[in-house]
């Protein structure tokens, strides 16, 4: 169960407006405006997952020694 980050009836615009936002770099391509997170709700309480397929994710990247757990 996923979601926008907004349940209301602007979804549409709020995406656009990021897509529109993430690609005006000039070498920017549709790939920058993938989606990344999972937005989704249970019993009340809201749930923010790294998406797997994210390009970009949290936390140190390949090579630092924090990755390596050193």
């Amino acid at each position: 169960m996923s979601s926008t980050p907004t349940d209301s009836p602007d979804d549409a615009t709020f995406e656009q407006n990021r897509r529109d936002q993430l690609t005006t770099a000039p070498e920017s391509t549709e790939a920058d405006a993938a989606p990344r997170i999972d937005v989704s709700e249970h019993d009340g309480t809201t749930r923010i997952d790294v998406r797997d397929d994210a390009e970009v994710r949290p936390g140190p990247g390949p090579g630092m020694p924090e990755a390596a757990g050193e």
